[in-house]
């Protein structure tokens, strides 16, 4: 642990009683004395604050902010141009063969784009930024901010408590906010399935932010674990997971995250890294599909399970990429990936557990509703 960084509230993490682990190089939170159960189903009841610290925050800036989204464009096959400011929208980083470098967050702040990407890929995502984006644009890592999260249906009353302005904010809407006297960026977003914020603050004010954040009787602190079975009941990806370099949006069921500008005959069609790829299996399908998973007996099948068509025999179709017990739902959901013509809803294909084939049943997502104020 002594060789993991720490974020600003690691202290704070260690005063609350968390069993800290390492992940993406930091140590974070993994449960509190709660435990994971306690704390997910806290979180759908009411809010739960999650450390998101590890995370990397970067700045764009450094040309008129048309130059900006068109030069972002070049690497995302998202809609840059159309985002209004102070609205924020979800994207990936794309290879020339069409995988997946990364996924992210991006904002427009009107004169600079805010980007938020992963921890484990934020040293390769700006360096690979600095590289192919035009000259004269800044790539700037905000390294001296922490970023916490608040999510559950208790986040709007408990920020609007500090600062009004929260409660008129809908999803995506990204604000400068003063919470507890302290200004801060905060977005109307997460990665739960549920209403929230992700709130970016200086690191110095960090943790009087999460203390007051804390001392509202709604709110409690969650770790790494409910997190990632909060997102899997979401439907949502974990990238290393779900999806990496060798997933394409396509295969990845992330189509809808590419706007109509940017698809086959749209008005700026291509021009990101594996365009071809991508929009030909956006048009013309995949061999293979990432889907939601429904074990049919009491055991989670976790990443790595081996899924099959048949009970006995044949070869293996597809595999478990994220799995585990849902607690809203008091049973195992799993995502993976299987050929198109298993993937439709009511399904029954077979994972193979300690060399015993169960049956699953093929599901739409997400397994729990999401509750995004739209």
């Amino acid at each position: 642990m002594s060789e993991l960084l720490k974020t600003p509230l690691h202290d704070l993490h260690v005063k609350l009683g968390a069993r800290m682990v390492g992940f993406a190089g930091y140590a974070m939170p993994v449960q509190y004395p709660a435990g994971v159960m306690a704390e997910h189903l806290h979180t759908r009841a009411h809010a739960g604050l999650f450390d998101v610290s590890h995370m990397g925050q970067v700045r764009l800036d450094g040309a008129a902010p048309g130059a900006l989204a068109a030069a972002l464009e070049t690497l995302i096959p998202q809609d840059v141009r159309a985002l209004g400011v102070n609205r924020q929208r979800y994207g990936f980083l794309t290879a020339p063969d069409g995988g997946i470098l990364d996924d992210l967050m991006f904002a427009n702040r009107g004169d600079h784009l805010f980007v938020v990407v992963n921890a484990a890929c934020k040293v390769a995502d700006i360096a690979h930024m600095r590289a192919a984006l035009p000259a004269g644009i800044a790539v700037t890592e905000l390294a001296d901010r922490a970023l916490l999260a608040l999510q559950g249906p208790a986040a709007e009353n408990v920020l609007a408590a500090l600062d009004p302005a929260a409660r008129d904010m809908r999803f995506m809407d990204l604000r400068d906010l003063t919470l507890a006297g302290l200004p801060v960026w905060a977005s109307r977003s997460g990665y739960t399935g549920e209403d929230g914020y992700e709130i970016s603050v200086p690191a110095a004010d960090a943790a009087a932010l999460a203390e007051a954040l804390l001392a509202h009787p709604d709110v409690a602190p969650i770790g790494l674990g409910a997190r990632d079975s909060l997102r899997l009941e979401a439907g949502l990806c974990l990238y290393g997971q779900d999806m990496d370099t060798a997933t394409t949006p396509a295969e990845a069921a992330l189509g809808w995250a590419i706007q109509k500008a940017r698809r086959t005959g749209g008005a700026r069609a291509g021009g990101f890294p594996g365009a071809d790829t991508i929009l030909a299996q956006l048009d013309g399908g995949t061999d293979r599909l990432r889907v939601g998973l429904r074990p049919q007996s009491r055991a989670p099948m976790r990443t790595g399970v081996p899924l099959f068509a048949e009970s006995e025999g044949g070869v293996q179709v597809g595999e478990i990429t994220s799995g585990g017990f849902g607690p809203t739902l008091g049973a195992p959901v799993a995502m993976g990936y299987v050929p198109p013509t298993l993937a439709q809803p009511g399904t029954q294909i077979f994972g193979e557990l300690r060399g015993k084939r169960l049956p699953l049943e093929v599901s739409t997502l997400p397994f729990v509703p999401n509750r995004f104020k739209r």
